[in-house]
């Protein structure tokens, strides 16, 4: 199967999928198997997790009709060698933090002309399997390139691997004589100037709150100017509210926020996010770090210090290498986990 083959497997799956959230009709009768069996889990992983609601799998599934689009994936493949099949068999075990997290690494594996054994997280099991069959039906030869694996993973030649910091030290040590790419925990920045209207900083909601703040690409800290009042960010955010009426979420609120107050940590609070002063990057659910700057450019020569932990900086327009307020649950498809280039490291193989 050569690369172009490929391509039009996937971009006719991005097809389907667009067809499917906007409620059209089947184009064949295996597409409208296809939307019946996707319904179906799509309803099944909402309740074999609870933090996965309808709105955000859907919203997962949008993101990934949009990245499979021709142009986008032609694109994307132009900047490397066109790859051959080298049916090298490439482990994937999974995170299950969001919705089809693991998708960007199956795609990968397959495009570059491997094959692929998947190892998925028990939180996130349901989507990908669905979309797999389909995708078989679409280019049948895929049948012998995929895999699912729920044992001990065996026979393969390298492997790509995201959990904490503490399941990335089992898998270094694990996987050390295989070719790897081992993930670890990594957290999104924004940094906010004060100068920001309502209207600018209102996307910035939608990098904090989306998937509850579970994913890499969330923000969990800001920084803001010494001395700022942060009464104008909590106004723009403020129609994230509802995030409150989740059971989850609000049972992750009024604990963090009762840890904060019998700790005597001084916090800002307003009824469903917790600002808490902190020089961590990690932030628990319903709550968010801030920490204060004098100097713009000393905060930016500090965070590339620290550019292991962070994966995504956002910020109105600061440099051009940060991400605008609410796009950073938008990637493209050349934007890699942990700024790890995968497709470059299949087609090294």
């Amino acid at each position: 199967m050569n690369v172009e083959a490929r391509i039009k497997s996937f971009y006719l799956l991005g097809n389907s999928l667009k067809r499917f959230l906007n409620h059209e009709k089947a184009s064949s009768p295996s597409e409208e198997n296809f939307f019946n069996l996707l319904e179906e889990k799509v309803n099944h992983a909402i309740h074999y997790n609870a933090w996965f609601t309808k709105e955000n799998i859907l919203f997962s599934l949008q993101q990934w009709s949009e990245a499979l689009e021709k142009k986008e994936l032609e694109n994307w493949l132009s900047s490397y060698k066109q790859p051959k099949d080298k049916n090298l068999r490439v482990a994937i075990i999974m995170a299950g933090n969001i919705p089809l997290v693991g998708f960007h690494d199956f795609l990968c594996v397959l495009l570059s002309g491997n094959k692929v054994l998947i190892k998925q997280s028990s939180n996130d099991n349901q989507l990908l399997p669905v979309i797999t069959q389909y995708l078989e039906e679409i280019e049948p030869s895929f049948k012998e390139r995929i895999a699912f694996s729920k044992d001990r993973l065996n026979d393969f030649d390298a492997v790509i691997a995201t959990g904490s910091n503490n399941t990335a030290r089992y898998f270094e040590y694990y996987f050390s004589k295989k070719p790897h790419i081992i993930r670890k925990n990594r957290n999104s920045v924004a940094i906010l100037t004060g100068n920001e209207s309502k209207e600018e900083l209102q996307p910035l909601g939608e990098d904090i709150f989306r998937y509850y703040g579970l994913g890499c690409r969330n923000v969990s800290k800001i920084y803001v100017p010494k001395g700022q009042k942060l009464d104008y960010f909590f106004k723009a955010v403020y129609d994230w509210h509802p995030i409150i009426d989740s059971n989850k979420y609000a049972n992750n609120y009024d604990y963090n926020k009762a840890v904060y107050l019998m700790s005597e940590f001084k916090i800002l609070d307003n009824g469903f996010l917790i600002l808490k002063k902190d020089e961590s990057f990690s932030s628990p659910i319903a709550s968010l770090f801030y920490e204060e700057y004098e100097d713009l450019e000393a905060l930016k020569l500090t965070l590339e210090k620290e550019q292991e932990n962070i994966q995504c900086i956002v910020s109105n327009g600061l440099d051009a290498s940060h991400i605008p307020f609410g796009k950073t649950q938008q990637p493209r498809l050349y934007d890699y986990a942990d700024n790890v280039n995968t497709m470059k490291f299949l087609l090294e193989l």
